[in-house]
């Protein structure tokens, strides 16, 4: 993944409304706070831990930035780190892969290579 990219953590459920709709407008969190909250390769791992503990049947997309535009602000957030939130609808065309991420014997996350 590079710098031109972010992660978006999506239960399997918003993963199939995304493909069959081909937009995404956010979980209900996103919703609530009024941007889709995404992370980079060294946030997702925490934002698992923090959000999705032990919880299966997700997806992990990797996005690409660019075609986000000025829509896309690097915002402070947990730990005074930058994290890329974006005020729009994401489209399928957003997405550069996807993979479900698995859950391991002791029901921590393994991500998958994207």
């Amino acid at each position: 993944m590079s710098a031109a990219t972010a992660l978006k953590i999506l239960t399997a459920q918003q993963w199939a409304t995304f493909q069959s709709t081909g937009r995404f407008e956010g979980a209900p969190v996103d919703l609530a706070d009024g941007y889709i909250h995404m992370s980079t390769a060294d946030q997702v791992a925490e934002t698992l831990s923090k959000h999705f503990d032990g919880q299966d049947d997700l997806v992990l997309a990797r996005i690409a930035l660019a075609p986000l535009g000025d829509a896309l602000k690097w915002e402070v957030s947990r730990g005074g780190q930058p994290f890329p939130h974006y005020y729009g609808v994401l489209t399928l065309s957003d997405v550069t892969a996807h993979a479900p991420i698995m859950l391991g014997a002791d029901r921590r996350h393994i991500l998958p290579a994207l």
